[in-house]
């Protein structure tokens, strides 16, 4: 008869025993599950890791680069960051120079960094995740830039010509492309020479080139150049091939190039894109504000035609990928104001 109850007390305590144990092994995973979200929490950046940053542009020759020099100098006052412009072959390799981490912010064509975000186009299959917006800054016209004493005056009258068509990985190779083919035209139908903006209005004004594409925002120090030696001419799209691009392609815009610009008496009607300002995600939220208020706050005091043009207001405006939680931030700061 003793021997009912001692196997009823072993039988409770094995019980309270794995009552026990799973609740010490439920604390062990919450410990876990803590501890794992801290150590991915610590290997995040900060900004004190940070004594250096460089903002990728385009050629010397071309919109981004003073602007990139301006930036750079703004964003060492705010953050104490030393901060450089450099030289580059643009859009399409900026946003690869990014995803490698050879550099922390560029300047590139919304409809360049859209591209890289799907894996499409030139980014074919590969697609750049690790690379989110700043803020677009303002409209980038596409050129075709010749000489009045060259004969011509239509995209048709490219037929058997040399013509730039922008440096290896620049988004200008797109847009060149694209427009052609709105014309009835392809790279077939042209002789394509690969030529970033400085060397583009060299070869123009030595007679080894034709015509050049030029995507950026004008007036382009390479086109003034170009206008200092020789009579130059922007052949127009037409508006009702305008259209068409932008049925195909959105992320197309009219625009019109005043009258005066290079020196031409009368506006002349072209496309454009959108030029914007891109950064690594890895770059801390603080940070990402502070470049980000540096940039738009200053925008203002800048010497280039451009910079009436770069509004906080209009940041986010055409942006095709992620924003950056830090220029997020900043945005919505001035939207509630």
């Amino acid at each position: 008869m003793k021997k009912k109850p001692l196997r009823l007390f072993v039988f409770i305590m094995m019980i309270a025993l794995l009552v026990l144990s799973a609740c010490n092994s439920g604390e062990s995973n919450e410990t876990e599950k803590e501890t794992g979200a801290e150590k991915e929490t610590d290997t995040g950046k900060s900004k004190d890791d940070y004594k250096f940053l460089s903002i990728l542009t385009g050629g010397t020759q071309g919109t981004y680069y003073p602007l990139g020099g301006s930036f750079a100098d703004y964003i060492t006052d705010a953050t104490g960051v030393k901060t450089t412009a450099e030289v580059s072959q643009a859009s399409a390799a900026n946003m690869t120079a990014l995803q490698d981490g050879e550099a922390d912010i560029a300047f590139v064509q919304t409809d360049i960094a859209y591209y890289a975000s799907k894996g499409e186009l030139m980014f074919d299959g590969e697609v750049i995740d690790n690379v989110s917006a700043i803020g677009a800054l303002y409209p980038e016209t596409v050129q075709l830039i010749t000489l009045e004493k060259n004969g011509i005056k239509t995209y048709e009258d490219l037929k058997g010509k040399k013509v730039s068509v922008g440096a290896p990985g620049s988004g200008t190779y797109a847009n060149a492309e694209q427009l052609l083919e709105i014309h009835g035209l392809t790279m077939d139908d042209i002789k394509p020479q690969s030529l970033d903006f400085g060397e583009s209005q060299e070869s123009l004004q030595a007679g080894q080139i034709d015509a050049a594409f030029i995507t950026a925002g004008t007036p382009t120090g390479a086109v003034e150049g170009l206008n200092a030696v020789a009579s130059v001419f922007v052949v127009p799209v037409e508006d009702a091939k305008a259209d068409e691009l932008i049925a195909k392609y959105p992320y197309y815009a009219k625009e019109i190039i005043p009258a005066g610009t290079y020196g031409i008496a009368t506006e002349t009607p072209a496309v454009s894109v959108g030029a914007m300002l891109v950064i690594q995600n890895e770059v801390p939220e603080d940070l990402g504000y502070e470049i980000t208020k540096a940039i738009y706050d200053n925008a203002s005091k800048l010497q280039h035609a451009k910079g009436k043009l770069i509004k906080a207001e209009k940041g986010l405006d055409g942006i095709g990928i992620p924003v950056h939680p830090g220029a997020q931030k900043y945005f919505d700061e001035v939207i509630k104001k």
